[in-house]
């Protein structure tokens, strides 16, 4: 699957990872991650691909993508567009295929390997064309959920499939429970 001394490059479709791991029962650890990733091989660049609500004072996953750029990943972010469907739901719209394709193709000609944490079967024809520039594509996503978080023709596609379930014990951790609430004359969140 792997070899030690071939150019890996990690390609991350955020939302579509989280999704999988939380259908599975786990948070990533990304530090482990990388981690695991740079032991398979010559790790030259961990992209993470996520879009962020611009607007709200807090965004949930900012202090991951804080961490992650702080510890050796390559963020890739825009502003979320929100809007409100036809029943009136709000709803929130950031799909990054588009920027993960591209700094995928600029980087073909540099690396042996391409690894996708993605199941996104919008990725089949990228797979297809950094296979055709030579480079070995692997696709990590699971099949275990209900349902498959990864599209068959996706993982037909790749020249290796990873089961992410397999990845728990050297990539996860048990997923974070919500911080319990202290009741005094306000609620306060514990830290």
């Amino acid at each position: 699957m792997f070899y030690k001394d071939e150019r890996l490059a990690l390609f991350i479709d955020g939302s579509n990872l989280y999704a999988a791991a939380k259908a599975l029962g786990f948070d990533i650890d990304y530090k482990l991650l990388r981690q695991e990733f740079m032991r398979r091989g010559k790790l030259l660049r961990a992209f993470y691909y996520t879009a962020l609500l611009e607007n709200d004072d807090y965004s949930p996953i900012r202090p991951l993508v804080d961490w992650l750029h702080y510890n050796g990943f390559t963020m890739v972010t825009k502003p979320a567009k929100e809007y409100t469907d036809s029943q009136g739901r709000r709803k929130v719209k950031g799909n990054m295929d588009i920027e993960l394709t591209v700094n995928a193709m600029e980087l073909a000609p540099r690396v042996d390997h391409i690894v996708l944490f993605s199941g996104d079967g919008d990725f089949r024809p990228l797979v297809e064309s950094l296979q055709r520039q030579g480079v070995r594509v692997s696709v990590v996503s699971t099949i275990r959920s209900q349902p498959p978080m990864i599209a068959d023709e996706l993982r037909r596609q790749a020249d290796n499939f990873i089961e992410l379930d397999e990845l728990r014990d050297v990539i996860g951790r048990p997923p974070r429970e919500p911080r319990p609430m202290e009741r005094d004359d306000t609620a306060v969140e514990v830290k």
